[in-house]
């Protein structure tokens, strides 16, 4: 649809303006500007040029009076003028000034009580069908009377002038609370427009007693839900994309007095070594109406070879969460029995499943651990610990202690079992030792949800003081206790102090929380 008037006060001299197009439609424009191709599945293939993940470097938050004193200023979000964000917004309004643009208007927020009202404008049609994809489409009557609340406004091929503009580089995301407002330039890669809103999402919801959450959640036959947070890499999209249960979402929640409800209405997962046997309800989502990036073909078949990194190994692919066979729609469930934290220990001294306490939860909550390899980034030769703070540091404007303490709340009330899942490294660190087996991961889940751990004995582990399970169906027990399946002991024992010690280093940071929290995370 062709409607100048829509951004009359926004871009009053728009070429053309596309208002929520169908997939179809929106692939057809992509293909005809050579955005992309389709790939042999359906899927609408595309690449993301020089910029093939987030730019947290390059994110910044406007130090807007009213806001200022509720930030949490540092590393994450750091201040930017009021005065420079309007001189680039006006930028932006020229850029897009005589183009086509591609608007989507839609919510984050499958609970109709916690909504957002969103509208996302792109100057690319894939970012467009991308946004269709990820967020919550609305019916016919809703659009009648949509009034966003929040708008993203993506130019990636505007690149700023850092000396002009006070950016660090050409390209910028830059958040408005009080303007309501988000503007991307200088980069393509779409998971800018879906974590800019995430952000707000964590901004608002807090105010309005729900605890948003970077996590995916699923449910069961019985009406039980499962919450699984996780940093990239550590199977938190596989995990919860399970055929035994149905998907509620898999990456932003909100828990509030109700339950809880997915932020999004899509799912944007991880490729990279994707396979069919592995996880099939992925692999059959990416199909017609599904964007991937920066995947690579065999020959000339147009077959994606999941198994490349030839261009990036942050390789993703964006469908809507109804192509997951008997996903929640809508995308709300009651108050989770079970929760999963995830890390891919590459010290592999973690176990592979663990019990905690509240007391613990909150401590590796607020941690966020996980870790980095080896030729996963360059510089790095041999395994770095990472603590992102409630597996979710870039996306959180509040201070870490703020959403702790509501999830800390929401455990206790609700009587929630906490574990701790290392989907990483066991029999040695990364390059000595061996992944956990995904199907051993997958049983260890399955026995946590079905209370099936709850009824066996456990030890506690002599450093993490995180309670271990003697047995678990479908696990050999010998590697249960993570010291069993090293063959030096000794070293075993030198690897986990100093994981230890770089939580400890870590929790020095955690201004305002109680010294029983902060010494629950191992014995020192």
């Amino acid at each position: 649809m062709k409607d100048k008037s829509l951004l009359a006060i926004d871009i009053p001299n728009a070429a053309q303006v596309y208002r929520n197009l169908s997939p179809p439609h929106l692939v057809e424009h992509s293909l005809r500007r050579g955005e992309g191709v389709l790939a042999q599945s359906g899927a609408l293939r595309v690449t993301t040029g020089k910029n093939t993940g987030r730019s947290p470097n390059d994110k910044f938050v406007v130090d807007d009076p009213d806001f200022s004193d509720q930030i949490w200023w540092g590393e994450v979000n750091r201040p930017f003028k009021p005065e420079a964000f309007d001189r680039l917004h006006q930028k932006v309004i020229s850029h897009l000034e005589n183009r086509p643009l591609y608007v989507f208007d839609g919510f984050a927020g499958a609970d109709t009580k916690y909504r957002l009202p969103i509208r996302v404008i792109n100057e690319l049609a894939w970012h467009n069908l991308f946004a269709h994809q990820l967020f919550i489409r609305p019916t016919e009557e809703e659009l009648k009377n949509h009034r966003p609340e929040f708008t993203v406004v993506s130019a990636p091929n505007l690149k700023a002038d850092p000396e002009q503009d006070e950016t660090d580089s050409d390209v910028f995301i830059l958040l408005s609370f009080a303007r309501k407002l988000a503007i991307i330039g200088g980069t393509q890669y779409a998971g800018e427009i879906k974590k800019s809103i995430f952000s707000v999402m964590n901004y608002l919801m807090p105010q309005r007693g729900v605890v948003p959450m970077h996590c995916s959640a699923n449910i069961g036959e019985r009406g039980d839900a499962a919450l699984f947070f996780g940093l990239s890499g550590t199977g938190k999209t596989t995990l919860s994309a399970d055929p035994g249960r149905r998907l509620i979402g898999d990456d932003e929640h909100g828990w509030s007095d109700a339950g809880v409800f997915n932020f999004e209405g899509g799912c944007y997962a991880k490729c990279i070594n994707l396979s069919k046997e592995k996880e099939p309800q992925i692999w059959e989502a990416i199909r017609f109406g599904s964007v991937i990036e920066n995947a690579t073909f065999q020959g000339e078949t147009r077959a994606v070879d999941y198994d490349s990194s030839e261009i990036t190994e942050n390789t993703r692919a964006a469908y809507p969460v109804d192509f997951i066979p008997g996903a929640v729609i809508p995308g709300v469930g009651g108050h989770p029995k079970t929760i999963i934290f995830l890390t891919a220990d590459a010290f592999g001294v973690l176990p592979p499943i663990s019990r905690l306490s509240r007391r613990q939860a909150m401590y590796h909550f607020i941690s966020g651990y996980t870790s980095k390899v080896a030729g996963t980034e360059t510089g790095i030769t041999e395994p770095e610990a990472t603590f992102s703070p409630c597996f979710g540091a870039p996306f959180l404007p509040l201070h870490p202690r703020r959403y702790a303490e509501m999830l800390g709340e929401r455990i206790e009330k609700h009587k929630a079992n906490v574990y701790l899942v290392n989907t990483g490294w066991t029999a040695g660190v990364y390059g000595q030792g061996h992944r956990i087996d995904l199907k051993y991961t997958r049983a260890m889940i399955t026995a946590a949800l079905s209370s099936e751990l709850e009824k066996v004995e456990s030890q506690a582990h002599p450093v993490f003081q995180v309670e271990i399970p003697k047995n678990c169906p479908g696990v050999p027990s010998e590697i249960l206790d993570p010291k069993n399946t090293w063959r030096d002991k000794e070293a075993y024992d030198r690897k986990a102090q100093e994981l230890a010690k770089r939580f400890q280093e870590n929790s020095q940071g955690f201004s305002g929380l109680s010294p029983e929290i902060l010494g629950a995370g191992f014995r020192g």
